[in-house]
């Protein structure tokens, strides 16, 4: 329980004394739709973005060594117009404790598939609050504080929100770049339109949702189903009234796509009662994998 009262610390602004990194973070850089012999400077790119991660501090928080925020980042290359400009996709997933268990539940699953960057090898990857700098620092420094910010919420209500700011401001700094990824209506699902979904006021029950989901329902279930699963029914409820206000939004179906095997196999167990109404609710927000969810009702 020390990281939950770490963070709802912090969220109250109590100052507390730096230690351990935040993220612990598995770097995969994939080059093999890359032709070519000379494949060292992708395993130069890997490890300075492993460095680059896992050895900032990106916040104040307190966070203990087996308290870091476990997470994965898989940048496919997909082409290689020179020896420093590069575009990829890029997928980060994270994951958190749950509390009195083994069980880490995913908590963010992104797919970016607009990535275009410059690196040349060799060169140290920096960031600078307030500058936006090098297209590759800032789009890593984005979800560094996207995955922290995820992370605060599920242990306090809408606690990540310093952290997103943090986010919004790269991508503000980013509109007078030409990277792609980052215009504002450029495309529903880019890093835009996320951090805007995240700190937009009409989809505050998204995050709300987040905090039901996680620090009520599911660190609560240790002392039985019945005490948690009610309260990830409520989380599922705010999140379809977010839906009716925005329908499909990348906040929305984002949540979806890290949490929907872990939601049918909550609810393997529920009464017909319970089955009936999140397979309801979910057919609302996401009509789409309606075969998925007909598990449900097994």
């Amino acid at each position: 329980m020390k990281k939950i009262f770490s963070i709802l610390s912090c969220c109250l602004f109590v100052c507390l004394s730096l230690s351990a990194q935040e993220l612990q973070c598995n770097v995969v850089v994939n080059y093999d739709q890359i032709p070519g012999s000379n494949n060292q400077v992708f395993k130069t790119m890997q490890r300075a973005i492993s460095d680059f991660l896992n050895q900032n501090k990106w916040t104040d928080f307190r966070y203990e060594n087996n308290e870091k925020i476990i997470c994965n980042i898989l940048i496919t290359v997909s082409e290689m117009a020179d020896e420093k400009n590069f575009k990829a996709s890029f997928q980060v997933q994270a994951r958190r404790p749950i509390y009195n268990s083994s069980y880490q539940s995913p908590i963010f699953n992104f797919q970016d598939e607009n990535f275009n960057f410059e690196y040349i090898e060799h060169t140290p990857l920096e960031f600078v609050e307030n500058q936006f700098g090098n297209n590759l620092s800032a789009m890593l420094a984005y979800y560094a504080y996207l995955i922290i910010g995820y992370d605060c919420d599920s242990y306090a209500k809408m606690g990540g929100t310093a952290l997103f700011e943090k986010a919004e401001t790269i991508v503000n700094l980013a509109q007078g770049q030409s990277f792609s990824g980052w215009k504002a209506f450029e495309d529903p699902r880019n890093r835009y339109a996320l951090i805007n979904n995240i700190l937009d006021d009409n989809l505050r029950k998204v995050r709300e949702a987040f905090y039901f989901y996680h620090r009520l329902g599911l660190d609560e279930m240790f002392a039985g189903a019945e005490k948690g699963v009610p309260q990830v029914t409520q989380a599922l409820t705010l999140l379809k009234e977010a839906n009716s206000v925005r329908p499909s939004c990348v906040f929305i179906t984002s949540f979806l796509d890290a949490k929907r095997d872990e939601i049918i196999n909550i609810y393997s167990n529920a009464s017909k009662e319970e089955k009936k109404t999140v397979y309801g609710f979910l057919m609302d927000i996401d009509p789409v994998m309606a075969e998925r969810y007909e598990q449900i009702l097994k």
